[in-house]
């Protein structure tokens, strides 16, 4: 049996310590088993990246922040054989310095990237997110944390059904 989480983060500003929303989907032999969003209160109010995602401080301000929503998340990922996210350096990144700021564990699964992953099995123009989910047919509101990780996750099923290792 394989089980695998898609994590994606949006974050406010250019520090990767300010997530402002994270969605985990857990993935059971090729089935999506739950998936979870959750706004994220970040350490600064400046919001650098409304334009992309559409998060604003007010939107966010009355969220938990990353301490105290990150322990309960952590236990929905444990028993997934790795991490996987599309462009997962910066994801990987993002979760560390949360992490780090938080004063709390890193997981210890390994993070998989679908932009790798996808560059070994389609032969694409552009391996964007938007873009290879229009190519498989996967609905995408992009930017919208449960849908980036929805669609990662549903990327991921689709390259290893194809015979790519992530």
């Amino acid at each position: 049996m394989t089980r695998f989480t898609a994590i994606d983060f949006e974050t406010a500003d250019y520090g990767r310590d300010s997530a402002c929303a994270v969605a985990l989907v857990v993935v059971v032999d090729g089935e999506i088993l739950y998936s979870i969003d959750q706004l994220i209160r970040p350490p600064r109010p400046d919001f650098r990246f409304t334009h992309i995602h559409g998060l604003t401080w007010d939107h966010v301000a009355q969220s938990p922040t990353f301490a105290e929503i990150w322990p309960s998340l952590a236990r929905m990922i444990e028993g997934s054989e790795f991490l996987v996210a599309h462009n997962a350096a910066f994801d990987k990144g993002v979760l560390s310095k949360c992490c780090a700021a938080a004063g709390l564990e890193l997981p210890e699964q390994r993070f998989a990237c679908t932009v790798k992953a996808a560059r070994r099995t389609w032969k694409l123009p552009s391996y964007k997110l938007n873009i290879l989910a229009d190519h498989l047919g996967i609905p995408l509101k992009h930017h919208d944390a449960r849908s980036d990780a929805e669609a990662c996750a549903k990327i991921a099923v689709e390259a290893m059904r194809l015979g790519t290792a992530l």
